[in-house]
């Protein structure tokens, strides 16, 4: 894979998670009591677009880690497997909020009926991504490969993260901000991370197109 194609992948990825995880988190806010199935049902087909655009997002972001600095191929593979473990837990918590609504035949919700994904949304997931983003800064501090401002964001993201951790000692009240399953736990931090997927993702599309220029002009050069 080219500079130019893992920068296109891993912009493009980035975009189509965050667009998707756009749309699912303002699902959660529609109603005041149980959601009925298809609202579930629909925020959590969204979100299972979104992380496996996520998957494709820092396997992209590896291989590109590895095309422009090769020295910290090491750290890229640090975000991809931080990150995929952030997709899995994330996947896995969608299923048993799936199958808990499909199971019954009356209206739940998952986000205070499913305890099994409690600290799996919250704690769990909050780790993964400060450990992913905290990666993700580093490889781009190091490789330049992206602005400044992405390795900046990354890093007040994944601090923002880590304060989440200790949300599992505060009950499951999800109209709690700091609840193990709570707004600012969950929904908060899931908004705050599509846009910035959505920042990272055009950044690194619209550099594509410079590398591509750099790789055309350089061309002639080892010709000669």
């Amino acid at each position: 894979m080219s500079e130019v194609v893992a920068r296109r992948l891993t912009g493009l990825a980035a975009v189509v998670a965050a667009l998707a995880l756009i749309v699912q988190v303002p699902l959660y806010f529609v109603y005041a009591g149980p959601p009925p199935d298809a609202n579930v049902l629909s925020r959590l087909l969204i979100g299972i677009v979104a992380l496996a655009s996520v998957v494709v997002f820092v396997t992209a972001f590896r291989e590109l880690v590895k095309r422009v600095g090769p020295a910290h191929e090491w750290v890229g593979s640090l975000a991809f497997s931080t990150g995929l473990v952030y997709a899995i837990v994330t996947l896995v918590s969608m299923g048993l909020e799936a199958g808990a609504v499909i199971d019954v035949d009356h209206p739940i919700d998952p986000t205070i009926d499913v305890s099994g994904t409690y600290i799996l949304y919250g704690s769990i997931s909050r780790l993964m991504l400060a450990l992913f983003l905290t990666a993700f800064g580093y490889a781009v501090s190091r490789t330049r490969m992206l602005p400044r401002w992405t390795a900046r964001s990354a890093y007040v993201l994944a601090a923002i993260n880590l304060a989440f951790v200790p949300s599992l000692f505060f009950g499951n009240d999800p109209a709690f901000f700091y609840a193990a399953n709570g707004w600012g736990t969950t929904a908060l931090m899931g908004a705050v991370l599509s846009y910035w997927l959505l920042a990272v993702g055009v950044s690194t599309y619209r550099g594509a197109a410079r590398a591509d220029r750099a790789t055309a002009a350089s061309a002639p050069a080892l010709q000669r």
